[in-house]
């Protein structure tokens, strides 16, 4: 990992910023109010478990591969968070309320991720095969995200129908990465052919990759179906 540029892991810490600053934005805008803290409480959790990831990671628990899967296993966690916030009333009603424009645009982010990818992919740190070079389409997502957000969620043009199928689309997209970055990593995979292994997302900082932006991303798609299908009424924008 220390072939990678510094350049790299700058512009994926600036992507994770980003992502916060989205998810603290549509926090706040779903709970107005000056005395709301819900906003910085999310994000004060969030951090703290990038803080927890961080720590593991240079004390190298993902880079043990002996025994279970640890890294799969923290991606399990966060998942399990998500699925609690659809179950309980009070986080449900708070999703209902998140603004979808913003659960579009942040899906922008998803345009710097893949550059990355392929830097580590140029680097060896991962395989070419997960980049836009290779089987990963990802990038397409991320490009149509702001189309999306003004022609289909917009406050002046609304297609309810093509939002679905924009968040159904870009979510298979996300689900097809997500799979072949599984396959890849060094407990079922074994480099042959001069492909590498998945080996870039056992290393700060782009253990955040699984841990926050993938199931972020894949919250926000969660949530803008759940808002395009389930809320009769004028959208939140």
């Amino acid at each position: 990992m220390e072939d990678i540029p510094s350049y790299v892991a700058a512009t994926f810490i600036a992507i994770v910023i980003a992502v916060l600053g989205f998810l603290y934005y549509a926090i706040s805008a779903a709970t107005p109010g000056k005395k709301s803290i819900t906003p910085s409480l999310v994000i004060t959790l969030i951090v703290g478990w990038i803080f927890f990831i961080c720590v593991q990671t240079f004390n190298g628990y993902f880079t043990n591969l002996s025994g279970f899967p640890r890294l799969p296993l923290m991606v399990c966690f966060t998942l399990a968070a998500i699925a609690i916030l659809f179950v309980w009333p009070r986080t449900r009603a708070i999703l209902m309320e998140m603004p979808i424009t913003t659960l579009h645009y942040i899906h922008i982010v998803r345009v710097p991720v893949e550059m990355v990818l392929w830097w580590l992919a140029v680097s060896r740190a991962i395989p070419m095969d997960m980049t836009f070079e290779g089987s990963n389409l990802d990038i397409i997502s991320g490009i149509s995200a702001p189309f999306a957000a003004v022609f289909m969620v917009g406050a002046q043009s609304k297609s309810r129908i093509g939002a679905i199928i924009w968040n159904v689309i870009a979510l298979a997209l996300l689900i097809n990465i997500v799979n072949m970055a599984v396959g890849y990593m060094p407990y079922y995979y074994t480099p042959t052919g001069g492909q590498s292994a998945n080996l870039g997302v056992f290393y700060f900082p782009y253990v955040l990759l699984p841990t926050v932006i993938v199931p972020t991303i894949f919250f926000s798609h969660l949530v803008s179906l759940y808002q395009l299908i389930f809320k009769k009424d004028q959208l939140q924008f």
